[in-house]
């Protein structure tokens, strides 16, 4: 077993837009939507616009990872079309990621969406976020916490439901050893994940935590378990990028495993057209990110709450599968999926 990896600087992006009076004819005369600039940087690259909500999204990505990507695309989206003024931050640390929700509530931001990969470290800076009466949603990580955590709204996927589906799966898949790979210990999403795969699955379930700040450790970690043990005929990892390396892992060993993974990316649904991986579990990341940031917008201006604050919204689970692969590969292509 790994300890947990060390913190990574946090990284800012900053995305404005403003509205010309062009756009503004256009939308009063034709109907038709606007659209504007955009920069990043360390600090805010211009000045919201004159009644423009300004939203902070905050999540525990590690910097350059896939998967948070497609969040900050959809989130971005959103933002373009309600005229929001987003900053995206993340900081993989718990201790990093509560202080960039703190730095958001000291800009004086009107929204705030998070996620609670480790909600006990979130309790804090979002009881100060509601003292300053700054709304917060919870997006992806939390689904089991995030009412307690005192969130107004939740997109995401419920891990423990997604897990026990892919122990059902592997199951008619007729498999019997499976191995469930966590990458970040303490990271309650996915454990939970692991937990339901290991409740559903009637065959044998072992768990492994490796470093997924390090690939080459990730890959060296499954290898290593799949020579000590030829008996795994499945390895189960809770990431594309990790999925696959975890191929690679099971060629090296010389092992006949079968390999499927949670989310997805543009390489992961090569992997699974090919047959490299066997399926993979998709919550939907870019939906995520666009939900949160239009939920703030709908609460700011219309005081609306998806699910009424008492239920969740869920993005996930749904199989990709080789049979079904092509009706997702083409969004995959323009990075949305």
């Amino acid at each position: 077993m790994t300890t947990p990896p060390p913190p990574h600087p946090s990284f800012r992006l900053v995305r404005g837009m403003a509205l010309t009076l062009a756009v503004a004819g256009c939308l009063l005369l034709s109907g038709c939507s606007g659209t504007g600039g955009s920069g990043s940087g360390t600090d805010t690259d211009g000045a919201a616009g004159k009644g423009q909500l300004k939203i902070a999204l905050v999540t525990h990505a590690s910097k350059g990872d896939a998967f948070w990507q497609l969040v900050q695309k959809g989130a971005e989206a959103a933002a373009a079309k309600d005229g929001i003024d987003l900053t995206y931050t993340s900081d993989p640390d718990a201790t990093g990621q509560a202080e960039l929700v703190r730095d958001s509530i000291r800009d004086g931001v009107d929204g705030i969406a998070v996620t609670l990969a480790k909600p006990d470290a979130m309790k804090g800076p979002i009881k100060e976020a509601k003292a300053s009466d700054i709304p917060v949603v919870g997006l992806n990580s939390g689904i089991d916490s995030w009412q307690s955590e005192g969130v107004l709204e939740f997109f995401g996927q419920d891990e423990s439901v997604a897990g026990r589906a892919v122990g059902q799966k592997l199951d008619a898949f007729k498999a019997k050893h499976a191995l469930c790979v966590i990458h970040e210990r303490g990271n309650v999403a996915l454990e939970a994940r692991c937990a339901g795969v290991k409740k559903a699955f009637t065959g044998e379930t072992d768990m492994l935590y490796v470093d997924g700040t390090d690939m080459d450790a990730v890959s060296a970690g499954v290898t290593d378990r799949l020579k000590q043990d030829p008996s795994i005929d499945e390895v189960v990892m809770m990431g594309a990028d990790f999925a696959l390396a975890a191929v690679k892992s099971v060629k090296a060993a010389g092992s006949k495993a079968k390999v499927a993974t949670f989310d997805l990316n543009q390489d992961l649904v090569k992997a699974v057209q090919s047959g490299d991986v066997q399926f993979a579990v998709d919550q939907q990341p870019y939906l995520q990110g666009y939900l949160a940031v239009d939920a703030l917008w709908l609460y700011k201006t219309n005081g609306n709450i998806s699910g009424g604050g008492a239920a969740p919204v869920l993005t996930g689970p749904a199989f990709v599968t080789k049979t079904n692969v092509g009706a997702v590969a083409k969004f995959a292509a323009n990075g949305t999926r």
